[in-house]
């Protein structure tokens, strides 16, 4: 199998290419940005048949000179910032790159998977149904939900829903994310502070309907989330956008309480101030609905939610020498 893979070197991209290595599959072109990134890391080990920068990749495919012999795309190459407030790169970017990319593959019957995200929910106002009917009326509350957004409901309004095959990722955590600052997940992100200083930090809440630390978001790791991607790469005749979550909400304050037990740590939590900016524009529970996912015949096991975290930190504590 020949696959095209965007956002190679990123978070969710490099763990696939490592699921691919392990199913035999090598025969990958990686198209990223490395910048002054050092998400050039991610790639160590891996097995790929090559490597292109993105604004080259994209040259080549509106010059129609990438090799016709690819059998699948996978794009998960974005900008992932849910604070990034420069709209107008977000839709170049996320959008209008993402329309030539399966265009292109259309023409050419490549098949052609994505990366969408559970930021196009917004405050969760019409629930969390992946149909394409509930997707014509989401509100999402940043720029990047936005831009995702877009894309989802260009590809409905193409009628190319069916073609495609598209995943609302939600919380997604695991190793390969360091590059990501402060768009990290909350283990990744504080693990050493944690170990160094014995104490968390999470945000205030502002609504009254949650209490501090019990803001409830939908925690899937990386393990079972490139289970289900791959379970779609084996099934090409599934089509469609699907959650890719758990199907359980689970609050903060459970997330660090594992955390700790994983350390074997007393838990400290520090709840500090929200950031003007986010305070508006910010999810205070999201829950995947499975439906569509399970009708498509995906019977995933996920990993228990402290096993998972367990897991998550044996990983990341040897990647970071704890």
């Amino acid at each position: 199998m020949k696959i095209i893979l965007t956002g190679g070197a990123g978070f969710i991209g490099s763990c696939l290419l490592w699921k691919l290595n392990q199913k035999g599959i090598s025969d990958v072109l990686v198209v990223d940005h490395f910048g002054n990134s050092s998400k050039w890391k991610n790639l160590i080990g891996k097995k790929f048949k090559d490597y292109i920068e993105k604004d080259d990749f994209l040259e080549l495919i509106l010059t129609n000179k990438i090799s016709k012999n690819i059998n699948m795309i996978i794009h998960f190459g974005a900008c992932t910032s849910t604070t990034e407030q420069d709209a107008s790169y977000l839709i170049k970017n996320n959008y209008l790159y993402s329309q030539e990319l399966v265009k292109w593959a259309q023409l050419r019957k490549i098949r052609f998977s994505y990366a969408s995200s559970a930021a196009t929910y917004g405050k969760g106002d019409e629930g969390y149904k992946d149909t394409d009917e509930s997707a014509l009326r989401l509100k999402p509350l940043n720029a990047y939900g936005f831009s995702k957004y877009l894309f989802d409901l260009w590809l409905i309004k193409n009628k190319l829903y069916d073609k495609v095959t598209g995943f609302k990722f939600f919380n997604v955590f695991g190793p390969n994310e360091y590059h990501k600052g402060e768009m990290q997940s909350l283990i990744s992100k504080s693990l050493k502070k944690i170990i160094s200083e014995g104490k968390i930090r999470l945000f205030k809440s502002y609504n009254k309907e949650y209490n501090s630390g019990e803001q409830k978001r939908d925690f899937i790791y990386i393990k079972d989330a490139l289970d289900i991607i791959y379970y779609f790469i084996e099934h090409p005749n599934k089509k469609g956008i699907f959650n890719l979550g758990t199907g359980k909400a689970h609050t903060w304050n459970q997330l660090v309480y594992a955390i700790f037990s994983a350390l074997d740590m007393k838990p400290k939590i520090e709840y500090i101030d929200m950031p003007e900016g986010l305070k508006d524009n910010y999810q205070y529970y999201t829950q995947a609905n499975l439906i569509k996912l399970r009708k498509a015949g995906c019977k995933h096991k996920f990993f228990d939610f402290n096993k998972a975290v367990e897991d998550c930190i044996m990983y990341l504590k040897d990647a970071l020498y704890l």
